[in-house]
């Protein structure tokens, strides 16, 4: 089984969660293939991909709500695949929050207490101390349907870390919130995480919440971890085709390889060539073979045409998103019928400069491109 990118070599010490060659099949399907994982002692890892990519079933075999059909799941360097989730000490927020209607916040935050007999006393103490940590304070004697969704998420957290668990457990808690408090709970929630030293695992589906609040993410894809890394390094290096096109936006244009001069590899891309340092290309490339290059909109930009172009097009669409400028082009290439490619620019200028119906060059930049094999 080859390693995959990125992942960390950990001492056992500093070790919290460790998955070695799971496997988790649901009749004929292969759901988990082969995953192994370390994660770091207070870390948040986030474990970003489609839906049935295989990441919350990864997260229930950490928690215990699903067994794995071969592999093992540690934690503190302890086996725990055969132990029931209540034996390991793990923190769970649901996507649905599953309150309990019936109760109020404050016998809800205590549930998991009274489940491990704490005496009434330190439980009360424990449980104040939870409320204020995620501002609840004042709302014990409500009940949930008296609560908006933000403040339903804060007891589900609070419920969550007032057992003192070795690892949290956040599956997609953000889905039922609007943007705007989406965007601050994050910013709540890795406040929290620091302040506490909390080693916690986050499955969520939206590259831009793993962006904005991950250590490390980890890619998954048809029940395989693809790249594990800082969200920066994912973003700006991705070494696998599927990551490059998941995490954030990119064009993908067809080029062939062409060969090697002073240590870059040139690739025909559009009427010329282009040149990239070799740890940006596919190892073992040969004269002619198709290949794919991947380059972030922002990395692109629009150029006055001249003889040297290697890409051209006619703008046909300028999107203002605030503080940058979407710009669409039309362009001709020999491999395609038609390709619509994104340019993205700070201010206005683009939309002054050039707009719709104006022929223009494109020029990559240096940097934020990946080539690869074309996919299948």
């Amino acid at each position: 089984m080859n390693p995959v990118p990125s992942e960390l070599d950990l001492a056992p010490t500093d070790t919290a969660v460790s998955i070695e060659g799971v496997v988790k099949k649901y009749g004929e399907q292969t759901v988990l293939r082969e995953v192994s994982l370390k994660i770091r002692r207070g870390e948040f890892l986030t474990l970003l991909g489609p839906s049935g990519c295989g990441k919350t079933t990864l997260l229930n075999l950490i928690a215990g709500f699903a067994e794995a059909d071969r592999g093992e799941v540690f934690i503190d360097g302890q086996p725990v695949t055969s132990e029931p989730p209540h034996r390991r000490q793990i923190g769970l927020v649901f996507q649905n929050y599953a309150l309990f209607p019936h109760m109020t916040v404050e016998r809800n935050i205590g549930y998991g207490l009274r489940m491990q007999g704490v005496a009434k006393e330190e439980a009360s103490r424990r449980v104040g101390e939870a409320m204020a940590l995620v501002k609840l304070e004042g709302l014990g004697h409500r009940k949930p349907r008296e609560l908006s969704g933000g403040q339903q998420q804060r007891v589900a957290l609070a419920r969550a870390l007032v057992i003192q668990p070795k690892v949290l457990l956040l599956d997609e808690p953000f889905s039922a919130l609007d943007k705007s408090l989406r965007g601050s709970m994050q910013v709540e929630i890795r406040e929290i995480q620091r302040r506490l030293g909390l080693t916690t695992v986050f499955v969520t589906h939206d590259q831009g919440e793993a962006l904005a609040m991950s250590d490390r993410i980890a890619v998954m894809s048809a029940g395989v971890i693809c790249q594990i890394a800082p969200p920066a390094e994912l973003y700006r290096n991705p070494q696998d085709p599927f990551v490059a096109s998941f995490v954030g936006d990119v064009n993908i244009l067809p080029a062939h390889y062409h060969g090697k001069m002073a240590g870059d590899v040139q690739l025909r891309l559009g009427s010329g060539l282009i040149s990239l340092p070799q740890d940006r290309v596919v190892h073992g490339s040969h004269e002619g073979a198709r290949l794919d290059v991947y380059v972030r909109p922002e990395h692109m930009r629009l150029e006055h045409l001249h003889a040297s172009s290697v890409l051209s097009g006619t703008v046909i669409n300028h999107v203002f998103q605030g503080d940058h400028i979407n710009t669409f082009v039309d362009v001709d290439l020999p491999m395609t019928a038609r390709q619509i490619i994104t340019v993205r620019s700070p201010g206005l200028s683009a939309m002054q400069q050039w707009p719709v119906g104006s022929v223009a060059g494109l020029a990559l930049a240096d940097e934020g491109v990946s080539v690869f094999a074309p996919r299948p």
